[in-house]
């Protein structure tokens, strides 16, 4: 039995996921606010609760689920690896390049595991573009793109007027601040790859000056492979919510997401047309018999665990990664190259769109542990 706790009142969306499951259970709750805490640990029949953090990792617990302000992600990691708990970290891994490498450093002495709770990899649509990559029907790819629009100027403030976190760590910084959700599942369809360098671009400041991210950000990752992937990052803008668009190019064939107004996923392969004057697209649904066998035989209970199931195949692959000594989902290196095209992005648009050399999260000395521009 694997006994979780979960840091974090309001991050639960893992816990139908784990309940799911007949050799794990969620036995401690921890968060500041008492009410919350009180009011959650009913609703999900949660044993214990804490109000402070090292206590929880004191108890008879084996796992902890880092769900707290991203701020509090490396911090609070690395408390748990120290007190012997694997960990399952929401996104992002960090906020700070120091962060990242004491996170690996870490993760890597204290033999646990660590694993990024990247959910949007998992969404079911992601997934069978991912098995269509590794089955060759796109060719060779070398292009994709992922964006991520969600207006959250209102989450800047708490209803009593107070300044929240994201007010700082997310819309206080530029660049393209949260890039996981774009960049996770397209750097899964390119695997093997890794990143080289990034380069960032702003629109300027003009729906809500106030904050210091800009309007839109558009971030380019050159892969070591010379490919390249886009991230558009607008959490500013007025429109509608768009928060899992993603394309794919390849030598034969492309996929795009829905973009709205009764759009949907599609595909386009060679041979499907005479040629590509006459092309049209073919909706994605009609291949579904290339999902992961996993998704084909989800259960209503896997779905209803939360992002299309995907919050219940997360928590399999880290109870996995525990159990059967496999390699986690979304590993320390994933996690901190993903994370730290954000930060270097940052970098980059304060640099007039300068490329950043991304570093070996994987193989670096202590001497290599620099930016290099």
């Amino acid at each position: 039995m694997i006994r979780v706790g979960i840091v974090g009142g309001r991050g639960l969306s893992t816990i139908l996921g784990f309940k799911a499951l007949d050799n794990v259970k969620v036995e401690a709750l921890c968060d500041l606010d008492e009410d919350l805490l009180k009011e959650q640990s009913k609703k999900h029949n949660i044993p214990k609760t804490y109000r402070i953090y090292e206590d929880m990792l004191e108890s008879q617990i084996d796992a902890v689920v880092i769900a707290t302000p991203m701020q509090l992600h490396v911090p609070q990691a690395i408390q748990a690896l120290e007190a012997g708990k694997h960990v399952l970290s929401e996104v992002t891994a960090g906020v700070t390049m120091d962060e990242l490498w004491w996170l690996v450093e870490t993760v890597e002495k204290s033999k646990k595991v660590y694993m990024m709770a990247e959910n949007y990899c998992y969404i079911p649509e992601n997934q069978l573009i991912r098995n269509m990559v590794a089955k060759g029907l796109f060719g060779e790819v070398y292009f994709g793109e992922g964006e991520y629009i969600h207006d959250i100027k209102s989450l800047a403030k708490y209803d009593d007027g107070r300044s929240t976190w994201r007010k700082f760590w997310q819309l206080g910084k530029r660049g393209a601040f949260y890039p996981t959700h774009s960049l996770g599942p397209v750097m899964q369809w390119f695997e093997g790859d890794q990143i080289e360098a990034v380069a960032c671009v702003g629109t300027g400041w003009h729906t809500a000056p106030e904050f210091r991210q800009e309007d839109t950000t558009i971030t380019l990752c050159k892969l070591k492979s010379g490919k390249l992937i886009k991230i558009r990052i607008d959490c500013i803008s007025e429109r509608p919510h768009n928060m899992a668009y993603y394309s794919l190019q390849g030598t034969k064939g492309c996929y795009e997401a829905p973009r709205g107004l009764g759009d949907d996923h599609k595909i386009w392969l060679k041979g499907m047309d005479e040629n590509t004057d006459i092309a049209k697209w073919r909706p994605l649904r009609d291949f579904y018999y290339y999902l992961p066998e996993r998704y084909k035989n989800a259960t209503e209970e896997h779905k209803k665990a939360g992002h299309w199931g995907g919050d219940f195949f997360i928590v399999q692959d880290f109870v996995d990664a525990i159990t059967k000594g496999v390699k986690p989902a979304i590993d320390v290196y994933q996690a901190c190259e993903w994370t730290a095209v954000g930060l270097l992005s940052e970098l980059s648009v304060t640099n007039g769109g300068r490329f950043m050399a991304m570093p070996d999260f994987r193989e670096s000395t202590r001497e290599e542990q620099i930016i290099k521009l």
